[in-house]
């Protein structure tokens, strides 16, 4: 089939979309698809034999690659360099190449490929897609609503405080969580805007940081056990894998730079523990109305209880990426997931 793969975007995130990007464009050429991989915001242009050209399949098809920096891209001097400003998200001719395509791979990550905007727009426009539907976007992206989701179902999630005036803190109702504590900007991912505070100072410090993200913020209690994620890949939990950061927390250089962190997958801990954390995940991933594939992020405290930190409907798929190795830990290669998450669109 001819299919889109849709990266960039205008996030923070934009670097770790591109490089899943390639990654993926690279897997479905592989598994005979014509492809194009095309950038959400900064768009393509269309060249002499129209766009319909730029679908290329092997042997034709170039491969591709794009390494991660250390640090977030610069968000408003790339809008202020786009060319042409289409006035849009939307860069130059994407709408028109998506509407061509019989499906489009949705690697983007933050913002607005995460929060059901591009996936109501699509399905207006009756474009196909992967991932999950519009109202499982908007429930997994936004934070607080996730966990007011999982409390209500009785499904494990860490105590926490919800700011909706960054301005104003209330610091009574912040004192209940105590410290140390973790500060988190509503919507957004690959722990960009995120800290731990141990001090008063550093919790200032960690609301003005989260809040140059975000107009709305999450205050949680810190958990000081193991952190864990678990992939669904169509109503299936993949094997539990364990991250450990060689030194510090997971941060956004630890997430995507090689060599800093270890992932364990399968990982050790007792199989009851890890059933009780897959099935946790398929609930997670049902009551919040998620797609044909998600991961859902959990960790533990001192005494062993898991609690789950966050939902991702549109996993990360660079070479450091957790869903691809727990995939390859149930013997699923990279270009036949690709394929299978491809082949079961909206």
């Amino acid at each position: 089939m001819k299919v889109v793969v849709l990266a960039g975007g205008y996030s923070p995130e934009r670097d770790v979309s591109l490089s899943s990007g390639c990654m993926i464009s690279n897997a479905l050429a592989e598994k005979g698809h014509a492809v194009v991989l095309v950038d959400a915001f900064l768009g393509i242009k269309e060249p002499a034999a129209g766009l319909v050209s730029l679908f290329k399949k092997n042997p034709d098809y170039v491969p591709c690659q794009y390494p991660i920096p250390t640090v977030p891209p610069d968000l408003e001097k790339m809008w202020a360099e786009r060319k042409p400003d289409t006035g849009m998200f939307f860069g130059e001719n994407v709408l028109e190449i998506c509407r061509m395509a019989d499906a489009v791979f949705l690697g983007l990550h933050g913002n607005a490929g995460e929060n059901g905007q591009i996936q109501a727009a699509f399905d207006l426009l009756n474009i196909h897609y992967s991932g999950s539907s519009f109202p499982g976007c908007v429930l997994a992206m936004d934070k607080n609503l996730t966990k007011q989701i999982l409390y209500a179902n009785g499904l494990p999630t860490s105590p926490w405080v919800h700011i909706q005036d960054v301005h104003r803190p209330n610091f009574e109702k912040i004192s209940k969580i105590g410290l140390p504590c973790v500060i988190k900007p509503v919507n957004g991912g690959s722990s960009i805007g995120v800290s731990i505070a141990t001090t008063i100072d550093e919790l200032k410090e960690g609301i003005q940081k989260a809040a140059n993200c975000d107009k709305e913020i999450i205050i949680e209690k810190y958990l000081d056990g193991r952190e864990f994620c678990v992939g669904i890949l169509d109503q299936k939990a993949l094997p539990v894998i364990e991250i450990i950061p060689k030194d510090g927390w997971f941060d956004y250089e630890k997430k995507y730079q090689p060599g800093l962190t270890a992932e364990i997958c399968p990982a050790d801990i007792s199989e009851k523990l890890s059933d009780a954390m897959q099935q946790a995940a398929i609930k997670i991933h049902n009551v919040l109305k998620l797609g044909f594939y998600s991961r859902i992020d959990f960790k533990t405290d001192s005494s062993g209880d898991f609690y789950c930190l966050e939902a991702n409907t549109l996993p990360g798929m660079t070479p450091n990426s957790l869903l691809p190795k727990e995939a390859a830990a149930d013997h699923i290669l990279y270009a036949d997931l690709c394929n299978h998450i491809i082949n079961h669109c909206n």
